[in-house]
């Protein structure tokens, strides 16, 4: 196994690999993975637990390098110690469970309000108190609708869960998925096969992850599909199991599609439904099926829905006032 962390940029990044890459070094010795530093990047490769390991520990370096932090000769090692014996009672917890995958996020070591993707020493943050809400619902509900305006971060939080319960192995894959429908174009009339037709449509799901992990890693994972970003017509007949599964810019589907989405949900999986009903490109609003099934599932047990407000974009501040001018013209 081999993984790519990418370091804190600037002068902070001596305090991750340590004098003389004194703290790399260590990692190798004690671990026995080959790590290689290069162009601000440290490559690790060996054993699967290994590198796992020594992942977490340069993350965690990482992370203490942003906050201006220095580790000692002895508190690296106590670092190595203390993932390595983490690693080891995981292990044994697994081994006398009926399943191989945790409860997803229930402890605070899993779950401590940081969404950890693999984009080291960036750990995605709640800026608002109902994105909060939202990262809380999809930590606890297997099923979470975000609803709200656009730049409040439905989407991006949404891909940023899906990361890190895939670093944190609660899940084996990621799906995500939109409906192909266009404000005013349609797919014909762009040139390309059908793959070349449907890019522009899940183009913002690629930008998030591209935020997220790094190049090489996603190329990676779409090829051996533990990332999956598809059209929502090709989820008919699927079921997703050991997934988490997002539906974006729902308020374009019909209530036929969301039926067919939602009754995709596996064993082990989580959805996380994301749109804005007021900017539906539906002919018909009352066959908008984010609106359906908001009203049918409220209350349902296992179900989430947050409602997110212009207070929490997070995007440009014109964003806000740009909605507020709006205001509630859907089209």
């Amino acid at each position: 196994m081999e993984v790519t962390i990418r370091l804190i940029n600037g002068p902070q990044r001596a305090g991750v690999v340590g004098p003389a890459e004194r703290n790399l070094k260590m990692i190798r010795e004690a671990l026995g993975v080959q790590v290689t530093s290069r162009d601000g990047k440290v490559s690790v490769a060996g054993e699967r637990g290994s590198v796992v390991i020594a992942r977490n520990v340069l993350e965690a370096l990482n992370a203490a390098a942003a906050d201006e932090q220095t580790f000692t000769r002895q508190q690296v090692l106590d670092l190595i110690s203390g993932e390595s014996q983490r690693m080891t009672a995981e292990s044994d917890e697994e081994a006398t469970s009926s399943t191989s995958f945790r409860d997803p996020l229930l402890n605070e070591a899993a779950w401590d309000g940081r969404l950890n993707v693999y984009v080291a020493g960036r750990p995605v943050k709640a800026r608002t108190v109902n994105q909060d809400l939202y990262i809380r619902a999809i930590a606890e509900q297997d099923l979470v609708f975000g609803m709200g305006p656009a730049g409040t971060g439905k989407t991006y939080l949404a891909v940023a869960a899906a990361v890190h319960m895939l670093k944190t192995e609660r899940v084996r894959r990621i799906v995500l998925t939109r409906p192909a429908v266009e404000a005013g174009e349609r797919l014909g009339f762009l040139p390309g096969d059908i793959r070349a037709k449907v890019n522009p449509y899940l183009r913002p799901l690629f930008d998030a992850l591209n935020d997220m992990i790094e190049y090489n890693t996603l190329r990676r994972f779409m090829e051996t599909d533990v990332v999956e970003v598809s059209p929502l017509a090709f989820m008919r007949g699927r079921t997703l199991n050991h997934s988490f599964v997002i539906l974006d810019e729902a308020q374009n589907a019909t209530k036929g599609q969301m039926k067919m989405f939602l009754t995709r949900l596996g064993h082990g999986s989580k959805m996380v439904v994301t749109g804005d009903p007021t900017q539906t490109d539906l002919d018909d609003i009352r066959d908008c099926g984010l609106i359906d099934a908001a009203d049918k599932l409220h209350g349902t047990t296992g179900v989430s829905l947050i409602t997110f407000a212009k207070q929490d974009i997070v995007r440009h501040n014109l964003v806000q006032r740009i909605i507020e001018a709006y205001g509630d013209d859907s089209r």
